[in-house]
């Protein structure tokens, strides 16, 4: 499949742009030898990805919304609680085991992964379930590049995640009270996996991931709803069967294993045709509503890999 290039970001939008490049740039010089620190840090460890044309003809949301409105339940299932719950959360050292149905299992340390894979800057819209949706410039690489190094067998249908257990750093997963059960895991098609729009993050705004946006590592599929976008990742297995999702084993008749953004099929509680863009206009709980877009505006690219499938039963 021939790589995908969106249109490039309209020049009337991009003054939040401008305004995060000039901070990347003091931040270059300013902040140099800063140690990430996670969330309680006044600055993040600067992360230059690789200008591309992964770009969208939407507004940046503001980096203040990107990392204080988010989900990630092993801190909380507020949307503040991220922000305010991950500050003892330790991102380094990290690795990560890749193994399964492949020729070359290994474990990678998060630094060689920094150096070794080439990063990039994407612009990609982020639809959540709960209908709302964010426009975020993520730093990261290809799913396929780390394929690629493990390379995987002629059996391998599916890749399998899962993120870290750390119930003394990560409040959520400790205590009586159990949103989920741990660890948090997610999977894609191999084929999915290997599309060019569907990255391994590792920063966002010119910065290394905050804690509360899934640092050190995380999953990032434009075109899938968030709750796909599994954070702090420690493990990646190739597999033959289908794998695992957190939230389609918590509430199957909810969360489809494809979580593919399908505005004709409602979630049981509310309406999916519909989303408001956090950090813009007035409207209601402060975001302007758009239409959603099949699979979030990525249909040309991504559709052709679900011919003949009833996406209605394959949510």
């Amino acid at each position: 499949m021939a790589a995908y290039r969106p249109p490039s970001i309209a020049s009337s939008e991009i003054t939040p742009h401008q305004v995060y490049l000039s901070r990347r740039t003091f931040m270059a010089g300013a902040a140099a030898g800063l140690a990430l620190s996670g969330a309680g840090s006044a600055l993040a460890a600067p992360l230059v990805g690789k200008p591309t044309s992964y770009k969208v003809d939407d507004k940046l949301t503001p980096q203040k919304d990107v990392t204080t409105y988010n989900n990630f339940y092993e801190f909380g299932v507020g949307k503040a609680d991220p922000a305010q719950n991950s500050g003892e959360f330790k991102p380094r050292p990290w690795t990560i085991e890749v193994g399964g149905l492949v020729a070359k299992p290994q474990v990678i340390d998060i630094e060689t992964v920094m150096k070794e894979f080439a990063m990039e800057e994407r612009i990609y819209r982020m639809r959540c379930v709960e209908a709302w949706s964010m426009v975020i410039p993520w730093i990261g690489f290809p799913i396929s590049a780390l394929l690629d190094r493990v390379e995987p067998l002629g059996s391998a249908k599916y890749v399998a995640f899962q993120t870290v257990v750390r119930p003394e750093e990560m409040p959520g997963q400790g205590g009586f009270f159990q949103a989920l059960d741990w660890p948090y895991v997610e999977g894609l098609r191999l084929d999915e996996a290997r599309n060019p729009l569907a990255i391994l993050a590792t920063g966002l705004y010119g910065e290394t991931l905050p804690n509360q946006n899934g640092a050190p590592i995380r999953l990032v599929v434009p075109w899938k709803y968030g709750f796909k976008g599994i954070k702090s990742i420690v493990k990646i297995t190739l597999t033959e069967k289908e794998p695992p999702s957190t939230w389609n084993l918590s509430a199957p008749k909810e969360y489809g294993f494809y979580a593919n953004v399908n505005p004709l099929v409602d979630h049981p509680r509310w309406s999916q045709a519909t989303e408001r863009r956090i950090g813009e206009g007035d409207g209601l709980f402060g975001g302007r509503r758009l239409d959603t877009l099949p699979f979030n505006g990525y249909a040309d690219q991504v559709a052709s890999l679900y011919s003949g499938m009833d996406l209605k039963k394959s949510f």
